[in-house]
């Protein structure tokens, strides 16, 4: 471990260095501390809230994980709500996908207005940061286009067991960019989720809606496809920016502007199409159920949309891209029963074996995590046995 100072800042960091080289941020706590009796200059430790052993940690994974469920349920169930009762505007289904990003301001406010933080939010945004969140923007607005077109053809089922077809490219993205280790656990799981995709895809040709003509269905359904490589490959680029990121604050920073971009994207798509003449047309003249409904289902997307893309960010924040994306594939069977449920979706033998290889994929992947975190652990507590300098984390002093 060794300290680094950062002149044009007065920081002085105490870097973990791990296999590869690499040097990585571990702790970056919110104290205020006195530094210098003579001119009261003042030190502010950030703690790094991926740190399992950060206070935070835990409380946040597990609000993530049931903002995950909550939102990818029901944001599903809603976008296949409003193309079931005649909507049909694929830019509204687009739009609706990041326009609430405005939501996020709450969790990257609140935090500092309630005195759980010292750190005023968007003060370590830099400009690298602002161009990464930017690009990476524009991919989410193409993602979204896709996963609109294909929910407006396809099933709610088959969609969402189709996306879990991403979980192989995820990994192998995973081991790309972010050096993923190749596991049994892991590959058993993409394995299974793989098979359950094609078990699904021999089955498909008897749940198309009436009237869908065979080229929209597999438009639909290679418009899934895409949205799934497209998201496979975000997960470990995220993972790869959020390794220089120390808390949850700046995450949502970043997806604001990502989800800006994204929406600026749809903006225009709609204006150029006179999509918003048409919205107020749909509202009143289309849709089946009523302007009252269409508009708190405009509204429920717009907030469940949030709550996916919060809960997708702080899952790979906190643990990991590739366990971010096996989350949200275990999810995927959730909104198959919910399509059965709520739609009336058809859930014959092929459709059961696949939602039982999901589950079984997933749980085949906590229990390889939870192994591998065990042996972590024992190792952990040996190293803090034989060694004199138990201090293994890293502190960014910041001074005032």
């Amino acid at each position: 471990m060794t300290p680094s100072v950062n002149n044009h800042t007065s920081e002085i960091q105490f870097t973990d260095h791990r296999e590869g080289g690499e040097e990585v941020p571990h702790l970056h706590a919110d104290l205020v501390l006195p530094m210098d009796n003579n001119n009261n200059t003042k030190m502010q430790v950030h703690a790094d809230q991926k740190c399992s052993t950060n206070k935070r940690y835990l409380p946040l994974l597990v609000i993530n994980y049931v903002i995950l469920f909550v939102g990818s349920l029901s944001a599903s169930l809603l976008s296949k709500y409003y193309f079931i009762h005649k909507g049909s505007s694929i830019w509204v289904s687009t739009w609706v996908q990041t326009s609430g990003f405005p939501l996020l301001m709450i969790p990257i406010c609140v935090p500092y207005l309630f005195n759980f933080t010292k750190r005023v939010p968007f003060t370590d945004f830099t400009p690298r940061m602002l161009i990464l969140s930017i690009s990476v923007g524009i991919m989410l607005g193409f993602n979204n286009l896709f996963f609109s077109w294909g929910n407006s053809y396809l099933p709610i089922s088959t969609s969402a067991l189709l996306l879990s077809s991403q979980l192989v490219f995820n990994l192998l993205f995973s081991v790309i960019i972010v050096n993923q280790k190749i596991t049994f656990s892991n590959v058993n799981c993409v394995i299974l989720l793989t098979l359950s995709s094609i078990l699904l895809a021999l089955d498909s040709s008897n749940e198309r809606p009436k009237g869908l003509t065979q080229r929209n269905y597999f438009f639909g359904f290679f418009c899934t496809i895409a949205a799934g490589l497209l998201f496979a490959f975000y997960l470990p680029l995220m993972e790869k920016i959020y390794k220089r990121v120390n808390c949850y604050e700046m995450v949502m920073e970043m997806q604001l502007v990502m989800e800006f971009v994204a929406t600026t994207m749809a903006t225009i798509g709609m204006a150029s199409g006179g999509g918003f003449a048409k919205m107020k047309a749909e509202s009143t003249m289309v849709f089946d159920k009523g302007c009252m409904v269409y508009w708190v289902t405009v509204v429920g997307n717009v907030v469940t949309w949030q709550l996916c893309f919060m809960g997708t960010a702080g899952m790979v924040f906190l643990t990991s891209s590739l366990t971010g994306g096996i989350c949200m594939t275990a999810l995927l069977s959730m909104n198959v029963l919910g399509g059965v449920l709520v739609y009336k979706d058809a859930f014959g033998g092929f459709k059961a074996v696949s939602t039982i290889l999901c589950i079984w994929g997933f749980l085949s992947y906590v229990y390889g995590v939870y192994k591998v975190n065990r042996k972590e652990q024992h190792k952990a507590l040996t190293r803090n046995k034989n060694s004199s300098d138990s201090s293994t984390d890293i502190v960014n002093v910041v001074t005032y």
